[in-house]
């Protein structure tokens, strides 16, 4: 068995493809875009034959999804868990639980969608992350 993608629903595909890719790295692997049933879907990985995201967009859809607390996060590893939550911070993602152990942090992705930050190891802590505070929920 292996396991193929893990599928999310998007409100905003614009939105959600500038967080998972020009933010957090993964590449747009492709898209299937059905018409006749309204919708879209756009698989994205880290890696060609890595775990696949399907970002699910229905087309016209306007009512935000449940917040996705059932349904867990997604973890990413991350070469530098600092350089990465200053990235995402500068572009006004919120980090809700900062890295101050220098190996885990949590954002969410526009669509509420946890995601856990790992740092391969651990680094050093470092501030401003080692005295942050939690924000939100995670």
């Amino acid at each position: 068995m292996k396991l193929l993608h893990t599928m999310v629903r998007v409100l905003d595909i614009d939105a959600s493809l500038h967080f998972y890719c020009d933010l957090l790295g993964l590449k747009e692997l492709r898209r299937h875009e059905v018409p006749e049933g309204k919708f879209t879907l756009v698989f994205l990985a880290a890696e060609e034959g890595g775990h696949e995201i399907e970002l699910t967009y229905n087309w016209g859809e306007t009512e935000p999804y449940s917040d996705g607390r059932n349904f867990g996060h997604l973890a990413l590893r991350v070469e530098n868990i600092y350089d990465t939550c200053q990235r995402l911070m500068d572009a006004g993602v919120t980090i809700n639980r900062p890295p101050r152990d220098g190996h885990m942090a949590f954002v969410r992705s526009p669509d509420g969608i946890s995601i856990e930050l790992l740092q391969e190891g651990h680094l050093a802590p470092q501030e401003p992350w080692a005295s942050m505070k939690n924000t939100g929920i995670w």
